[in-house]
């Protein structure tokens, strides 16, 4: 991964380099996340050359697995399709292109190297990679959110592209296996959200609600833009039937809401072990196989799951995964519920700040 980000980084202009390589820790900078179409901060693919960009894209490819790579390879290619369904007009400030599989930024914080502390992220939208190394292990890898616009794309063949498929289907199968009792507690609201509840904060807290459309960019709006964007949550959220009354019932809070998992029967426990791995399976081998040792046997028992909305494919619907160290989220309710967003973070490590706490107070 160091070698991949110093071959990117060698390749650099001054110009770029301004964009493209910052300072370590830097973190009023590196916290920020996001996965609208913003600047994510960093040098965007289109502003590389084409070595350039195979580099960016091979060092992107090292932080991911194989899998990895090629479902946020596929999601970026959905911008072309997010085009022509609207027409090809969209413009997002001022840009020529709206929807552009080439606004995808990255950026390196610190020097590359083993027995340094540097970090890189890499989003644009409905992708954000953010990982932190520390003396040649890769030690933080979240926030890690992947999204999809549209989530159903048919193809030739009669064929279906969902390069979300098995957070959707196994999320689903999962409540459909609960029996009534353990249903009972995991439906926390009749209603879904428009989107995940945490958002793009740099940190979840107790007590966070979903956030407005025109809160998760990365520039603030003027107010007659930012009120028509409050005014199309507002109507997309009255479309699925989702309204102030359900927000208590979604804040994040100290208690999990849900079902424990402990409280699931041994085929509801697979299913549960099977969704996981589709958010640790985003990461390289050795870090989901560390990641998946967490949740090995009883490890799952303290985890809670939690839905909102309809059980019927079609339904707005949302679910999370609430742990010490975990807070899966996942909606598909936008765009007549043909467009998820899905994200896996460590509410206590997020960029790595408990690592970076710890190295402080005992390496320095």
């Amino acid at each position: 991964m160091a070698e991949f980000a110093t071959a990117w980084l060698d390749e650099l202009d001054a110009e770029q380099r301004a964009l493209g390589s910052w300072s370590f820790p830097a973190d009023d900078e590196r916290r920020l996340w996001f996965y609208t179409p913003t600047d994510h901060g960093g040098l965007p693919l289109r502003a590389m050359s084409g070595r350039q960009q195979r580099l960016a894209m091979q060092l992107l490819a090292s932080g991911l697995s194989r899998a990895g790579y090629i479902t946020v390879s596929t999601i970026m290619g959905l911008e072309n399709i997010l085009d022509l369904q609207e027409g090809f007009r969209l413009n997002v400030g001022g840009r020529d292109r709206g929807r552009d599989t080439e606004m995808y930024y990255l950026r390196v914080f610190g020097t590359p190297g083993a027995d340094t502390t540097w970090s890189w992220r890499f989003g644009g939208h409905h992708v954000s990679i953010n990982h932190l190394v520390v003396n040649g292990v890769l030690t933080a890898t979240t926030p890690c959110f992947l999204g999809a616009d549209p989530a159903d794309s048919h193809v030739l063949g009669g064929h279906v592209l969902r390069p979300l498929a098995a957070v959707e289907d196994l999320g689903r199968e999962l409540v459909r296996s609960l029996d009534e009792a353990a249903l009972h507690r995991a439906l926390i609201s009749p209603s879904a959200p428009l989107d995940i509840v945490g958002g793009n904060r740099a940190q979840v807290q107790a007590g966070d609600t979903p956030r407005d459309l025109s809160q998760i960019w990365r520039t603030e709006f003027p107010a007659e833009i930012a009120e028509a964007l409050v005014k199309r949550t507002r109507a997309e959220e009255a479309q699925i039937g989702f309204g102030p009354e359900h927000l208590e019932a979604l804040r994040l809070s100290d208690t999990p809401a849900g079902v424990r998992a402990a409280d699931l029967s041994a085929s509801s426990h697979e299913i549960l072990r099977a969704l996981l791995d589709t958010y640790i399976g985003r990461m390289p081998d050795e870090v989901a196989e560390a990641e998946a040792a967490k949740y090995a046997g009883s490890g799952l028992h303290g985890l809670h799951f939690a839905w909102a909305g309809g059980l019927e494919r079609g339904q707005a619907h949302y679910y999370r995964i609430t742990g010490e160290r975990l807070l899966v989220e996942y909606d598909n309710a936008q765009n007549n519920v043909n467009h998820i967003h899905s994200v896996w973070r460590d509410p206590l490590g997020d960029f790595g700040m408990d690592v970076l706490g710890h190295h402080l107070r005992h390496d320095h």
